[in-house]
């Protein structure tokens, strides 16, 4: 009983002294790049699986091109002790947390994990709802990085509140976790998560194809051209920038699209500064998977400094162009065919003239001179002194990075 009234004593303090703190900052200054275990494993998790992806990231050139992120996602919970704190599964994580965390540090990675809002997960294991103070504590012992938060079984919740409950829980256990809110966009997180979480998803879950929609009968999960279409980017790009940005969920990359389907989704979450989580299993990928992942000249595009989101300029029949300020007045230029046939695509860069008003950028093309550099070919391929002519295939994408001559 005197331990249970200590631990009492304890969170309440923390919970007075932290009341108005703000989220841990400066820990998601570009968009967070990692892996994340959902999308190809599910519930077959465990400590081996953890441990050989983290070692294959470490070795195949993704950590060196800024991956640093393994997210554990769900059913790694074992169960509560008597004193109410969260335990990994004995069965699956045998050597526990902090073990699994201390060997993903060794490797120059950090550890994320997973829990959610209500009584229990999405996959059914214990929630952190009545327990968040304990499982931030819990967390931080365990020397986690990353908390990816969920909204499952959160009958009677309001999402700010209990985000902001969770955020104080973290501040007050005192270790630096990037919060990454994953409520689908349900409750616009973007008017209110900015000073809650490093990042909030703007869509609902995607899944392993380019254009579908699969139906789970009272929920969909969603391909890639319609988490792009799901929400107003327009909208919703004034909201994003460094330390807080728009998700549109995990990559399928390596999950069985083809490559050009694989590239194209690449491409728009670097023109989207999106989060670039991958989610097939790294220990098995192909050289095609791996090169696509690791293109340091796109990644540069969703790293660059200034944080922007990209927004669509204009659409030419099935091609939608996109843009993206980067800094030292360069311009990410995306042409993204959504058709499956190939397209011929002609660009005059003296009749258009691009302007970011929200950002207030323009980019003159009859007063300036640019370079383009395809960034998939890595190489150089004109200026803009002559009009853009290609064929784009279906399902793919040109993208290229303007600079000032």
């Amino acid at each position: 009983m005197k331990q249970i009234k200590l631990l009492l004593s304890i969170v309440l303090l923390l919970f007075t002294m932290q009341i108005g703190a703000q989220k841990f900052e400066g820990l998601a200054l570009t968009p967070p790049m990692g892996w994340n275990s959902w999308n190809h494993f599910a519930c077959e998790i465990n400590e081996d699986i953890i441990k050989g992806v983290a070692d294959e990231m470490a070795s195949n050139g993704m950590r060196d091109a800024g991956y640093e992120y393994i997210n554990i996602d769900d059913c790694w919970h074992g169960e509560r002790d008597s004193l109410g704190f969260i335990h990994p599964s004995p069965e699956h994580f045998p050597s526990g947390m902090k073990a699994l965390s201390d060997y993903v540090h060794s490797k120059g990675l950090k550890l994320g994990i997973y829990s959610d809002a209500g009584w229990k997960t999405c996959g059914g294991h214990p929630g952190s709802r009545g327990h968040e103070y304990q499982d931030a504590m819990q967390y931080a012992k365990w020397g986690i990085d990353y908390l990816k938060y969920d909204w499952c079984f959160t009958d009677g919740l309001k999402a700010e509140g209990t985000y902001l409950t969770m955020r104080e829980a973290l501040r007050a256990a005192g270790r630096p976790i990037v919060l990454s809110i994953c409520e689908w966009g349900d409750n616009s997180p973007w008017f209110w998560a900015t000073d809650i979480g490093h990042l909030w998803r703007t869509t609902g879950d995607i899944y392993n194809c380019f254009d579908c929609e699969y139906d789970h009968g009272s929920w969909s999960s969603w391909g890639v051209l319609q988490i792009i279409d799901q929400r107003d980017n327009d909208t919703l790009r004034k909201y994003a920038g460094p330390d807080h940005w728009n998700d549109p969920d995990m990559m399928e990359i390596g999950n069985g699209m083809s490559v050009n389907e694989d590239r194209a989704h690449f491409s728009m979450w670097c023109m989207l500064a999106a989060p670039l989580i991958a989610g097939n299993d790294l220990r098995k990928m192909n050289a095609e998977t791996l090169e696509i992942l690791t293109n340091k000249e796109a990644i540069a595009v969703d790293q660059d400094a200034l944080g922007i989101q990209g927004f669509k300029y204009m659409s030419m029949d099935s091609v939608d162009v996109w843009v993206k300020p980067l800094a030292d007045n360069d311009l990410a230029i995306c042409f993204l065919n959504k058709g499956k046939n190939n397209a011929e695509i002609e660009f005059n860069w003296k009749e258009n003239t691009i302007v970011d008003d929200l950002k207030g950028f323009t980019y003159n093309f009859s007063e300036s001179e640019y370079t383009l550099r395809d960034l998939w070919l890595k190489e150089d391929i004109g200026k803009t002194s002559k009009p853009l002519k290609a064929t784009v295939p279906g399902y793919d994408v040109l993208m290229l990075r303007l600079s000032d001559i």
